[in-house]
């Protein structure tokens, strides 16, 4: 699922090719949206939400959210598509520009006014507008015996941070990802997180080492059974989740991470 600071330039960039312009071209791509028309409709604005986009039109909103497979692709008008037509599951084109999004999984449309409806659940948004460090860490550090790293993926707790970023923090941390949140500083952990995904917001390429070259940006996330970039010792991989159902894939250094 992509981190909070892919949504967020995905969104400033539907957002420099949609506000202010007409809708030319509508098109959702799922049962109970099929029949929607806003053409002819102005977008006021296109905006991220932890890890939901939001289309502000008129009195309605276009809910989407990436999930795993997800993604929007800006086109200039009449260009080709780099994906085919069948994954398409929005189009909202106008006389400039096509936007798709391919393979969403959520798809809503709704009146403004019920946002809350599909993004009120949301903690703190790390790189919104309203971001309340205060509040993040005490929706942290309201279950001192919740593993950090379940803590910080509950995007009720905070928005924004998924995988990678939860495992990098834990690292710089210097923490396991299963320490019990009253076993940490949690408002340092919070604090770090907004300093770092807002430090890779513009960024094309993700980096939380500080090096950009491939293989060198990150320094356990993804790096199952390869040397520490920092002390040499083998990263190890396991999983944790709230649930059975919901665990999720991470990374440590057994000896940077005690």
């Amino acid at each position: 699922m992509p981190e909070g600071d892919t949504v967020y330039r995905t969104a400033f960039h539907l957002n420099e090719v949609l506000t202010g312009r007409t809708i030319t071209d509508w098109s959702l791509r799922v049962p109970q949206h099929a029949t929607s028309d806003l053409r002819g409709c102005t977008v006021d604005e296109v905006v991220s939400r932890g890890k939901h986009i939001l289309h502000r039109i008129g009195d309605m909103t276009l809910h989407t959210h990436l999930k795993m497979e997800g993604d929007w692709h800006i086109y200039p008008y009449g260009t080709r598509w780099k994906k085919p037509g069948w994954k398409a599951r929005a189009v909202v084109g106008t006389e400039t520009h096509t936007t798709v999004g391919f393979e969403l999984g959520a798809v809503d449309l709704i009146r403004r006014a019920d946002e809350d409806s599909v993004v009120g659940h949301l903690g703190p948004d790390l790189l919104g507008a309203d971001w309340s460090a205060e509040r993040a860490i005490a929706n942290v550090e309201a279950d001192p015996s919740r593993p950090i790293s379940v803590a910080l993926l509950d995007q009720r707790t905070l928005a924004g941070l998924g995988n990678e970023y939860v495992a990098e923090l834990c690292f710089l941390r210097g923490i396991r990802p299963e320490t019990p949140v009253g076993d940490t500083d949690a408002a340092a952990i919070v604090q770090l997180a907004h300093r770092l995904i807002t430090a890779n917001r513009d960024r094309v390429v993700r980096t939380t080492t500080g090096d950009t070259r491939r293989g060198r940006q990150s320094w356990v996330h993804a790096r199952s059974g390869k040397p520490c970039l920092r002390c040499g010792t083998i990263i190890e991989e396991g999983s944790l989740g709230r649930a059975p159902t919901q665990e999720r894939v991470t990374f440590w250094c057994p000896r940077c991470q005690r």
